[in-house]
């Protein structure tokens, strides 16, 4: 059948249904298919639909061109509204954390094809489902420490249950993970050579997601990540980030890379991704979404998150100024405030209506 839009996101994101299969397609390769607010909107209207379908078995979403699934949310979007003191940027995350945890609950088998990169937002599109497929080709992870941000899309949480302390080294070094690091971690289920996707598309249009990938998926390449556990899991066990700095210093080698890769990083962001992970252990997916949008308005409010899309992405320069520069100058009290209610600006997921109703 032909690919069709949603009026307001023209050619952005495709939905096409194939036999019983129902097919989403980022639609932005130019920009590692990077949401925005149209295409979270399309994606929460089609799945929607298609869950109370009967001619919608399974679901499956992908992204055009050869760079991957998604590079994450438009944040040269996210830095022009910081700057004019908008609210579009809440009201993407809203849009976006409801499509996280839509996706999470979905009734129906939800594959993604986690090839190529696979980003902050990527990973909320994809890691949330219920089929997860890397390739040797993927690129995944959660890089919002090096933009002065912290992660979102419900990440804190997928990291925080990772193995050990695996999750929180992802999360402060901002560090790229193969395919074989995500399912590692549990951010995947199947690996699939990427050379084969197209093949599993076409038996998804007749087969059930778990014959056809069953056919299809192979034994993964070994982790990089497991290999490196036991000093990870040493070094951040600790819930203080200079402490985990001087432990990962201590140890030397990859460790020593580590703490250099965090210090460059934002520091009040590093603490609060820190913390973030640590209280989301206690969290059911919606609530760490709710934490979340109460960390990220705050980041809005802040100097380094604006610095950060700065240095990385406007001018290019890979020179942030952080406001504070070192750890030891964040303090409890000014991370704290990351978490504080919002008071009637909280978000309110499904899960928590429910409850409520």
């Amino acid at each position: 059948m032909t690919a069709e839009t949603i009026e307001g996101s023209p050619d952005e994101v495709l939905f096409e249904q194939r036999g019983h299969l129902g097919v989403i397609t980022l639609n932005r390769p130019k920009a590692v298919n990077a949401l925005n607010a149209g295409m979270v909107a399309a994606m929460l209207e089609r799945l929607t639909a298609w869950a109370d379908d009967d001619g919608v078995a399974t679901v499956l979403v992908q992204g055009s061109g050869e760079r991957g699934l998604c590079a994450g949310g438009d944040i040269v979007a996210i830095y022009r509204d910081i700057l004019a003191g908008g609210h579009e940027t809440a009201d993407f995350w809203q849009a976006e954390y409801r499509l996280n945890s839509l996706i999470a609950r979905y009734p129906k088998p939800y594959v993604a094809f986690m090839d190529g990169l696979v980003l902050g937002g990527g990973v909320g599109i994809s890691a949330h489902g219920s089929v997860r497929v890397v390739t040797e080709r993927t690129k995944s992870g959660m890089p919002e420490t090096t933009i002065g941000f912290v992660p979102d899309v419900g990440g804190t949480l997928l990291l925080a249950r990772s193995p050990g302390e695996a999750g929180t080294h992802a999360a402060l070094t901002g560090a790229h993970l193969s395919g074989a690091d995500a399912l590692f971690l549990g951010l995947a289920d199947h690996f699939v050579p990427s050379g084969r996707l197209a093949e599993l598309a076409a038996a998804l249009e007749n087969e059930t997601a778990e014959s056809a990938v069953g056919r299809f998926a192979e034994k993964p390449p070994a982790s990089a990540l497991e290999a490196q556990r036991d000093w990870i899991d040493a070094c951040y066990a600790a819930d203080d980030a200079a402490e985990i700095l001087r432990r990962l210093r201590a140890e030397g080698g990859p460790a020593a890379e580590a703490a250099d890769t965090i210090e460059s990083k934002s520091p009040t962001a590093v603490k609060v991704a820190l913390a973030s992970l640590r209280r989301a252990t206690e969290l059911s997916l919606d609530e760490a979404l709710a934490q979340e949008y109460r960390v990220g308005l705050r980041c809005l409010a802040g100097p380094d998150f604006r610095e950060g899309i700065r240095a990385q992405v406007v001018d290019k320069d890979r020179n942030p100024q952080w406001r504070p520069p070192t750890l030891t100058e964040v303090h409890t009290e000014d991370v704290e405030r990351y978490f504080a209610p919002l008071g009637e600006r909280e978000l309110v997921l499904l899960e928590r209506e429910t409850d409520h109703a």
